[in-house]
């Protein structure tokens, strides 16, 4: 995943958001008209800025699920994909063409029409910023509402990376001498809730988009977005009424959230994000023999991880490395076969001694030239879950004699080292996406290796595999669903022998409501989205929910 700062829960608050919650509480209103605005805490901002770029990795909340859509959406939770602005899809028969229909009647916010114009426009863009789809060979609109994509060779990806591209108009757009660093502070988009009121350094409203293409999707009035600079903010807000969604990590949500009025609160947390790994350093010499690799994973008690650090809320990793989000894809006599993602000290401390590691009369294992056994555990400092993780790893690893420091500064700085590659070992979020090819693209291909020194995205840990590269293209170019299962099987095979990073756990999609204002949310047994607000599926939630009676 591309990030610069870490997407996800924080723990520590600013007076100055507790301040925003009380000044906005529970009664938020819409343009002063009484009307209740869904209100949603942001618990790792603790001030916005006025910046709706889609494509800046410090865009303001709900910029790419309230004001900018996709073709289509992927919902990991039930499975399925979901038409948007594209009516329909096909892929050629040789997997070279990938043709969008859109949506007839689809218009911008300021009224101008959405076209396939400004699909191959984003697409062009895109590539300009960030670069990526270098399976692309040209992107033309066929008609007004028809997009075609020709790619240089097969690439079932394809489907979900140009589908769920962010789309923006061409109109405004094109005229941006900087688009990059162009902040949007007035966005014209096509989704639900497009008119940026009441900005504030510590909130603002999305109010609904005048000319939106769905009608009667637009229930709720409005959204207020409150800004936390840790979720122990958070969690009192929505401990305290005072918002209506809470997508954040809170430690004992039966008694700390939905005992207090069980009738109307609720939580439902699917293991359906991305894998939890702790990333070992593999350009270092003790990191880079999988005797280690795999003798530090058995040392882990996972089910301790799971039911103290992430206190029972998902499920944890087998061998194959894939989340919740990928059980259909699992192959079970992958994930049954291999002991390395079990807990067994004996059999770890077998590999260690084989590989060199022996322990000393002191207890203390030391290296092969003779160094104690020692490394850091990188975790940002705001993350209590994690930090809890982490401490439980450490003292895992004592049992077997290696000291391990759990190293713990801000996450702008956990996260530039992990870049750069100047780091021993971590916790890391992997890529997210409807397939598993870019997580194991992402964990076991030679392509997104980079020197240490040079920024990466993807592969911190720096491990590479032609072995992966093969099966990747294999798995890429493959159409029938027959074919993309033995490609897959065969990637997981891979990734238990290789043992490139070690899987933690299944990341759950946090999501706690209440049903005081508005009704609707997706539940398990309604699962039509997740309660992330930072995912794709986030706008379904927005045209589902309706005011409570």
């Amino acid at each position: 995943m591309t990030l610069s700062i870490r997407q996800r829960v924080v723990t520590v608050v600013g007076m100055g958001a507790v301040a925003a919650v009380a000044m906005s509480g529970c009664t938020a209103s819409a343009s002063g008209a009484g009307e209740a605005l869904l209100t949603i805490p942001r618990e790792d901002m603790g001030t916005f800025s006025q910046n709706f770029n889609p494509f800046s990795p410090t865009a303001a909340p709900m910029t790419q699920q309230a004001i900018y859509e996709s073709m289509l959406i992927y919902n990991p939770a039930a499975g399925d994909t979901v038409p948007w602005l594209a009516e329909s899809w096909e892929t050629s028969g040789d997997g070279l063409t990938q043709t969008f229909d859109l949506r007839d009647g689809v218009l911008w916010s300021d009224g101008e029409a959405f076209t396939a114009d400004d699909v191959v426009f984003t697409v062009d863009l895109q590539r300009e910023l960030l670069g990526g789809f270098d399976y692309l060979a040209d992107a033309k609109a066929v008609d007004a509402d028809t997009v075609e994509f020709t790619l240089s060779k097969p690439y079932s990806p394809a489907l979900y990376e140009l589908g769920q591209l962010t789309l923006v108009p061409e109109h405004i757009w094109a005229a941006q001498e900087d688009p990059g660093n162009f902040e949007n502070p007035l966005p014209v988009g096509t989704g639900p809730y497009t008119e940026v009121t009441n900005f504030q350094a510590q909130s603002f409203d999305l109010l609904p988009n005048p000319n939106y293409w769905q009608e009667g999707a637009q229930n709720i009035p409005g959204i207020r977005m409150l800004a936390f600079a840790g979720n122990d903010g958070a969690n009192l807000a929505a401990i305290n009424g005072d918002v209506d969604w809470a997508p954040q990590y809170i430690p004992n949500i039966q008694t700390a959230f939905v005992d207090r009025d069980p009738e109307k609160r609720h939580y439902w947390f699917p293991p359906t994000g991305s894998m939890i790994n702790w990333q070992l350093n593999t350009t270092l010499p003790m990191f880079s023999d999988v005797r280690v690799r795999q003798a530090l994973s058995m040392a882990l008690d996972r089910k301790q991880i799971v039911d103290v650090g992430m206190s029972g809320y998902t499920t944890a990793a087998d061998c194959t490395g894939l989340s919740g989000a990928y059980d259909t894809w699992r192959d079970e006599a992958v994930a049954s076969s291999c002991g390395w993602a079990s807990l067994d000290l004996a059999a770890a401390a077998d590999l260690l001694d084989a590989a060199g590691y022996p322990e000393g009369a002191d207890g203390t294992r030391t290296t092969p030239d003779g160094q104690p056994f020692s490394f850091t555990i990188s975790v940002g400092s705001t993350s209590s879950d994690w930090l809890s993780v982490a401490n439980i790893i450490s003292q895992n690893l004592g049992e077997l004699g290696i000291q391990a420091t759990v190293d713990s500064p801000d996450w702008a700085s956990v996260v530039a080292g992990y870049e750069t590659g100047d780091f021993e070992t971590g916790i890391v979020w992997s890529a997210a996406a409807p397939t598993p090819y870019q997580y194991y693209r992402n964990t076991m291909s030679t392509e997104t290796v980079v020197p240490v020194g040079e920024q990466t995205f993807d592969n911190y840990h720096r491990f590479g595999s032609a072995d992966a590269d093969a099966l990747l293209s294999e798995l890429a170019s493959a159409s029938e669903p027959e074919q993309q299962a033995a490609a897959t099987s065969g990637l997981q095979q891979l990734f238990a022998e290789q043992t490139p990073v070690v899987p933690l756990f299944s990341g759950p999609e946090w999501g706690a409501y209440t049903t005081e204002r508005f009704v609707g949310w997706p539940t398990e047994e309604d699962p039509y989205a997740t309660l992330a607000t930072r995912s794709s599926t986030t706008v379904l939630v927005l045209t589902k929910l309706t005011p409570a009676e």
